[in-house]
């Protein structure tokens, strides 16, 4: 029943397992992750499964890696049309020649099982994500060091996907994207409980007033199988929302409505 990539951009479903520091998503694309943090991220990707043809080897790990300078042009790429796609930042190219062999084991599970072995935050690398995708954008399986990175993602991904739904005529005729600002973080903790049992946010369900437009919240519970997902939102759009992020286009401000 999977869906073509297309389909999955305005339909965003997160799990957040908190103890482990790992959120499972869908309709988060690896574009949109280098898009929010273009300006803060200054590391390297060592890539633990990928198809990427301009990547640099390093001799220790047998692995290779994307310089940060060619982070965008990954990013450009159909990493969807990849299948498996997984990486592990690190700031230093010298330091991957520090892991020992029982490190270049835990991060070869990584990429090829998507789970850990032990909490994959390592020092030397000082890594700050771990990122597993399949069918990038469908299922994505990304940890983070600070959680703070996971909500300021959430918070531009919702505010980007709303503009890029419907575009307006300009006076030309020339159709340009609305820019609506980032959602509030201190909201989107607020639905931290609902979070971490698993969550559908649906740009796709959103209802577009004139002075308001509002985004129904359903909380569907924990998948990591997302056909499964995708059959539990199809049955819980037919009930009751249970939450709502509504942007007043007056005020120019995010709300809250929990049910």
């Amino acid at each position: 029943m999977k869906k073509h990539h297309q389909d999955i951009r305005d339909l965003i479903y997160i799990h957040l397992n908190q103890i482990d520091r790992y959120v499972i998503s869908h309709g988060i694309e690896f574009e949109e992750f280098v898009s929010t943090f273009s300006t803060s991220f200054h590391h390297h990707l060592l890539l633990l499964a990928h198809r990427f043809d301009d990547a640099d080897f390093n001799m220790h790990t047998l692995l290779e890696y994307c310089p940060e300078e060619r982070i965008n042009k990954l990013a450009a790429e159909d990493v969807y049309g990849y299948g498996n796609f997984c990486w592990i930042d690190f700031t230093e190219e010298e330091m991957l020649n520090e892991l020992t062999g029982q490190e270049m084991a835990e991060l070869l599970y990584l990429g090829h099982h998507k789970h850990h072995l032990k909490l994959p935050f390592y020092n030397k690398l000082g890594n700050r994500f771990v990122y597993l995708a399949h069918d990038d954008g469908w299922f994505n399986k990304t940890y983070y060091r600070s959680l703070k990175d996971f909500f300021q993602l959430l918070s531009e991904v919702i505010s980007r996907k709303l503009g890029g739904l419907k575009s307006e005529k300009s006076i030309l005729g020339i159709r340009k994207k609305r820019v609506y600002p980032p959602v509030n973080k201190e909201i989107l903790l607020s639905l931290e409980p609902y979070i971490k049992e698993g969550i559908c946010i649906s740009l796709r369900d959103s209802d577009h007033q004139r002075t308001r437009i509002e985004i129904p919240i359903w909380v569907i519970g924990d998948f990591a199988n997302m056909d499964d997902m995708y059959e539990e939102y199809l049955h819980a759009s037919h009930q009751q929302y249970h939450a709502k992020i509504i942007f007043d286009k007056k005020t120019k401000e995010w709300k809250l409505n929990v049910m």
